[in-house]
């Protein structure tokens, strides 16, 4: 059976998750994954595994076959020998310092100019090791949905990950290197201020996203009609009852990122957003299925839902049109931003957290601490 073949069958029977991994997706890791890969994909599927955990797993698979074949020689073994784990964790995590000196020090020239070659490494250098962890989290789940015991517990894995981190001495990257806060929101609203079908869905795209609490955007991207509930009208300010009414709807989120199985988690819009969002459903005739959809160059909106890598794209095109640096901007800085803005006009954290729905006080405390700090007379002894 020739390999072109065997590419196409997996294609094909990558099919079945459709709503998890965009199109162009499928095709390359029918090419990077083999045939029990495929199978424990749609296995975790069948068993209710969270869309995000699944498209994660996914794509950390197609990147670990890939690395163990340029590495080694041969395919991803399972379970994996400790042997293996260790060498993944020097080819991703060592001293840059040493690599100019010894070109042999981390991972091998043709290694790394074949995962280049197949668009699975952009970054120079070593990984971040949140990165590394994840990868041998998802090779350690996978190792175990197979029936199998590997070694991710090992002391010498430990030991040599804590090593490796240290000797990286890569600092922690922001998800957004700039949040985007209440004046930058502005300007990317200016930037899709027309009429135009495309103009319409990003400005309801950026106001839902930021609005809601600073979705995520595989939350954003997974968002469908069916999601949306209309509330009753309510006061433009709660302690004014001759104050007008605005409109309100509410967004049922299901699973989250940081949510079980069993919760249900929603968060209401008030006002603009509502009204911006159904004027883009409107226009673009959208009763039912996802909410934010591809748009051609010919301005045709097409059935199928953005991906998560989509909404992060519209976000820096807006930001270059809006004069801004796109790589200052990620989409992430629309969740950053929001508890930022949040902060910065004096509303509690614990209700900024029930619209953001961080479970981690010390987490989303951070962005208030931020604010604050910028207003303390410590650091103006000097100014």
């Amino acid at each position: 059976m020739s390999i072109d073949h065997d590419i196409e069958r997996r294609a094909v029977a990558l099919d079945a998750l459709d709503s998890i991994l965009p199109f162009d997706r499928r095709d390359q890791l029918a090419a990077l994954l083999t045939d029990d890969d495929v199978a424990t994909l749609k296995h975790l599927a069948s068993e209710g595994m969270g869309d995000n955990t699944l498209r994660a797993l996914a794509s950390d698979l197609g990147y670990l076959e890939t690395w163990c074949q340029l590495a080694t020689g041969s395919p991803l073994p399972w379970p994996a020998p400790e042997s293996l784990l260790l060498k993944f964790v020097a080819h991703h995590l060592f001293d840059p310092g040493k690599r100019a000196d010894d070109p042999s020090h981390g991972m091998p020239a043709e290694v790394e100019e074949g995962l280049r070659a197949r668009r699975l490494l952009r970054a120079n250098g070593p990984h971040a090791p949140d990165t590394v962890r994840r990868r041998l989290t998802s090779w350690s789940i996978l190792t175990r949905w197979r029936g199998l015991t590997g070694t991710f517990d090992g002391p010498s894995l430990k030991s040599a990950l804590r090593l490796a981190v240290r000797a990286s001495a890569r600092p922690r990257q922001r998800k957004s290197k700039k949040a985007v806060t209440g004046d930058v929101l502005a300007k990317l609203l200016q930037a899709c201020a027309g009429e135009r079908s495309i103009d319409l869905r990003d400005r309801a795209l950026l106001l839902i996203a930021f609005a809601s609490g600073g979705r995520r955007r595989s939350e954003v991207a997974a968002l469908r009609v069916e999601d949306l509930t209309d509330e009753d009208p309510v006061q433009a300010d709660p302690l004014d009852p001759d104050s007008p009414l605005l409109p309100c709807l509410s967004i049922r989120l299901g699973r989250t990122k940081t949510t079980t199985s069993d919760d249900d988690e929603h968060v209401l819009l008030i006002g603009r957003p509502v009204m911006a969002l159904k004027g883009w459903l409107g226009e673009a005739s959208i009763n039912e299925g996802p909410v934010f959809r591809r748009i051609d160059q010919w301005g045709n909106i097409n059935r199928r839902a953005l991906t998560p890598q989509s909404v992060n794209l519209i976000l820096k095109s807006r930001c270059k049109q809006a004069g801004l640096e796109p790589t200052q901007f990620s989409a992430h800085g629309l969740r950053s931003g929001y508890l930022t803005e949040a902060a910065n006009r004096g509303i509690p954290l614990p209700e900024a957290m029930q619209q953001s729905l961080h479970k981690s006080v010390t987490q989303a405390a951070r962005y208030y601490n931020n604010a604050e700090r910028k207003q303390d007379r410590a650091a103006r002894l000097i100014t």
